[in-house]
This record gives structure tokens, sequence and C-alpha cells, in this order.
């Protein structure tokens, strides 16, 4: 008798022990990726005394910044930014070499979402629902998510861009949805699903973007608190719209959205947008709702279309980050309502910074400049002078040369003497700093820093033949207003880097990281194994353990 109760005794306690074995791995309801595009690092902390508490305040005091993050790869753009951030590599591993580049071996150039095999879902224009990750060689921590829930995780991507949308999300997500400029809506393509859930289309005709911009632009605060920026109407930033001078209050912005909807990018109510749409994506397919955890991917664009059109010192880019500050902090309030505070974790980054503008510089006496206004048709006069080919470059862009392989194979030219060639002219030009074949990056007598960014950076098939390094602050001629970026110098390079939430340290840290190491840092966090083509390492600091 005592004998079968304790086999009784034993047999319930082996069951009890087995259950709590069975006990899922401790993650949190949710991942929040915020990558905000071309935010600078210290705009963190220009723009401090006007943030509220519950945004960029309540990431830096309840999370853990890390302030000396770089970019180890060059060029600095949006596709390889968010790529790397969600891959852990880099352009020579994970194949996103530029938002475009030229394929070397069949001279096509391509866009890097564009995709021919998938049509569009929910518009009938080819060039806004054509795309897909299907360029992308590595899996990102979002891939590695579903794989360890046996694609139980849901992954939902949204932004503006596409491809800031579809290349965090990775090959097999949920869904993936971005900005139709054609039709005021957010749309897929066929990769994902053959129709919009339902929850997009009751978002879509709900028609947010009209009732956003329908009474125009001011700024928030009185225009003479923006101590922090330039004078409206500096000569150097560009128009909005309609609008004749770049001058508050923007009032024809309804009617500009109305002839134009694509407008609504390069104002503040982009990011309101992207971020009510985050909130809905979050309702719609219950993200944070059950014990397995998902992953919401968010780029917030505005800030970089804000940028590229005003640049750094404008008072409309300060409005814009004081919106954000606003939208953010209403966003973290409503996630801690629906998914529970401390119950899901953040990370915010950046995908690149951004130059100032050249005029701003060149009055307040800084060396800037910039170069050559169409690199291709002078190095095709040059090689043709030289050579008596036309045509031998077929592109220019990412700040690379790239040499068409069938002009010199049906003219017998031999590759290294063209770029031998090539190099001495453009070394002449003395707003560069080296000019360095690609086939030879290790022998070039440049900082090991700059010489590690370009291997990174440098793709076997999709990147230039040539590397150009111009001097600081040097910008394409494109940006005679506003602003750029692509480059290694730390205007574009040092990013912000906040995690915030469960499983999050306080705190802050001065060490120098990578912003590589964002992925693995969250696949420790959640016990999954690194992206297929990781070089980053885990931010132990962050996480604790």
């Amino acid at each position: 008798m005592f004998r079968k109760i304790g086999i009784i005794a034993i047999t319930l306690l082996s069951v009890a022990t087995f259950a709590q074995k069975k006990q899922e791995v401790p993650r949190p309801k949710l991942v929040v990726g915020l990558v905000i595009d071309q935010m600078r690092w210290d705009y963190l902390y220009r723009y401090y005394s006007k943030f509220e508490n519950g945004g960029f305040k309540r990431l830096l005091n309840d999370g853990y910044s890390l302030n000396n993050v770089t970019i180890n790869y060059v060029p600095t753009v949006t596709a390889i930014g968010h790529t790397s951030i969600y891959t852990g590599s880099v352009p020579s591993i994970h194949g996103i070499a530029g938002n475009d580049w030229m394929d070397k071996l069949s001279g096509k150039n391509t866009y890097c979402t564009a995709d021919e095999t998938v049509q569009p879902v929910g518009t009938t224009d080819n060039k806004v629902g054509k795309h897909s990750p299907r360029n992308l060689w590595s899996t990102t921590v979002t891939d590695q998510l579903r794989l360890a829930t046996n694609f139980q995780s849901k992954v939902i991507g949204v932004s503006l861009k596409d491809r800031a949308s579809i290349l965090p999300a990775g090959h097999n997500p949920t869904g993936a949805f971005w900005f139709d400029d054609t039709s005021g809506n957010f749309v897929t393509s066929s990769y994902y699903m053959q129709d919009l859930p339902q929850w997009i289309k009751e978002f879509n005709n709900q028609k947010i973007p009209e009732k956003l911009v329908a009474n125009g632009w001011n700024t928030l605060l009185p225009i003479n608190e923006y101590t922090e920026s330039s004078p409206d109407n500096s000569p150097w930033e560009g128009l909005l719209g309609s609008a004749k001078t770049p001058t508050f209050p923007y009032n024809n912005l309804a009617q500009d959205y109305q002839k134009k909807k694509g407008e609504i990018r390069y104002t503040p109510f982009g990011n309101t947008l992207t971020l009510q749409l985050a909130q809905a994506s979050v309702l719609g397919e219950k993200l944070g709702q059950d014990e397995i955890t998902d992953f919401l991917a968010i780029n917030i664009a505005s800030t970089d279309y804000g940028g590229h059109k005003f640049g750094p010192n404008a008072i409309e880019v300060e409005d814009i980050y004081l919106r954000l500050d606003k939208d953010l902090a209403s966003f973290f309030k409503f996630l801690d309502d629906k998914v529970g505070k401390n119950k899901y974790t953040v990370f915010l980054s950046a995908d690149h910074g951004g130059a100032h503008s050249v005029g701003f510089l060149e009055e307040h006496k800084i060396p800037t400049g910039f170069f050559e206004e169409d690199m291709k048709k002078m190095m095709n006069t040059k090689l043709k002078e030289k050579f008596g080919v036309e045509s031998i470059v077929n592109s220019a862009q990412n700040y690379q040369i790239y040499f068409d392989r069938k002009v010199l194979a049906d003219n017998n030219l031999e590759l290294d003497k063209v770029k031998e060639f090539a190099i001495s002219e453009l070394n002449k030009n003395q707003d560069y700093l080296y000019i360095v074949d690609a086939d030879e990056v290790e022998e070039a007598t440049i900082p090991k820093l700059i010489k590690e960014r370009i291997i990174n950076g440098l793709n076997r098939t999709r990147s230039g033949d040539i590397q150009i390094i111009t001097k600081d602050n040097f910008l394409p001629t494109y940006a005679k207003t506003g602003t750029s970026h692509s480059v290694w110098n730390s205007y574009d390079a040092h990013i912000p880097l906040i995690f915030m939430g469960w499983g999050i340290q306080k705190g802050e840290s001065n060490r120098e990281y990578h912003m590589t190491d964002i992925s693995p840092t969250i696949c420790s966090l959640l016990k999954i194994q690194f992206p297929s083509g990781n070089i980053g390492n885990p931010i132990v600091e962050v996480i604790g353990k």
C-alpha cells in the first residue's frame, strides 16, 4: 500500500517536473524595431530640452542608450541600413549593395526590392507593387524568430518606403506594407498574400492622410522657440509642394496632397500615419496577445524625406522631430495598454545620418562643396579619348564606378588597364581623399577604419569596380538644397541606439559598437539563432546576463 502511494507520489512529481520543463522560454510578448530614417545621433540631445517625457526621454530614462554606435560599411543608405540592422551583416555578405545597384554580370540596373515575378496587391501600379525580399541573401532576426517558433510568431513590417518595410520583415513574414503615392493607401505584393487583410482595408478606407494634412502644417511651438535651428527661409532649404518659400505655415498642404499624395512624406504627418498603421497592425494581427513572441518592424521615413528636402538645421526638421516625440509617446502608451508595460521590448536606431547642407556649412566657414555633377558622362569622355570606345562606364552610383563587361569584351579591353587609367584621372580631382580599386582594397594606403568599411560594403557581383571616398562634407550636386548621405563620416555613420522594456537594463554606454550588433543582441535576448550572415556580437551590458 505504502509502495503504491510512493509510486503515485513519484509519478505526480515527475509529471509536475516535466510540466515545469515544458514551460516556454521566457521572452517578451512583442519586439518592436523602430528605425528612424536619417536620424543623426546628436538629435537626441540637440532637441532634448523640448522633448516631452513619454517619447525620446522615456527611451533615454527607462532604457539603455549606446552613445558610440557606428555603421561599419559604406555606402550608408536606407536599404543597406535596414538590412544590416536586421541581418547583423554587411553588403558583402547579405547582398543588398545599395538602394539601387548595377549587376556587373548582367549589366542590368536593379532596385533593391524590385521583383517582376510578383503582382501588386492593393494597387494597380506595377512600379509601386512589384516588390519582394528576393534580392536579400541572408536571413533576418525576424526570419530567425519565425523559424524558432515554427512560424507561430507573427512578423509585420510597416513603412512609407517599400524597401524599409520589406527588408526588415525578412523572407517569410506575416506581412509587409508600404505607402502608395497614387492612391494614398498602404499596399503589398503577391509575394506575401493575394489580397489585403481586412484590417488594412479598413485602415485605408478611413482616409487618414487627408485628415492629417487637412489643416496644413504649422510649427508645434511658437516659431521663435526653435532656437536649435537656422532662421526660417534659409537659402539652402528646398520647397514643399506649391510653397514659394520654405517657410511656415504651409497652408496649401491639403491641396498639394490632392495633386501629389507623396507630399505627405516630407511632413511630420507621414510619421503619424506610419505609427497609426503600426497600431492598427497590433490590433488587426493581435500582436503580443499570447505567449508566442511577435515582431513589429517599423520604419519612420518622413525624417529622411524632410532631411533631404530641408537639411538638418531647418526648423522644418526640428518640428518633425518634436512631433515625432509626441507620436512616440502616444505609441508607447498604446503598447502599455494593449500589450502590457514591461511585456514588450523596443529598440530604436537609424539606418544612417545626414550631412549639414552645403550652404549652411559655407555660411559658417566649414569646408564643404559639391563633387562631379555627372560622373558617368565625365569618365566616359576621358575613357573614349584614351581607348577610342564609347560607354565603357555603364553606371556611377553609391560613390562607385562600374565598367560595362560587355563593352570591354567586345572591344578587347583589359579591365585592369581601364581601371588603372580611370583611377589616375580621378586622382587629379582634389575633392577626393581616396580612389580605391575594388579588387585591391587591402593593399590601399588608407586608414584601417575606412578600409574595413569599404571591404564590408563591396559586394562581388553588385558593387562597382572603383570606390571613391570624398573629402568631408562634400555632397553630390543633386543636394544643392537640403542634404544627402552615403559616406563613412560621423554625420552619416554615427547613429542612435536605445533598447527599452522587457529584459533590458537601464543605463548608457560610450563603448564602441556597430549597427551589426543590434540583431545578435535581440537574438540573445530571445534565445534564438543568429541570422545566417551575422558578423555582429551581442551587446551584453544591455541584456545583463
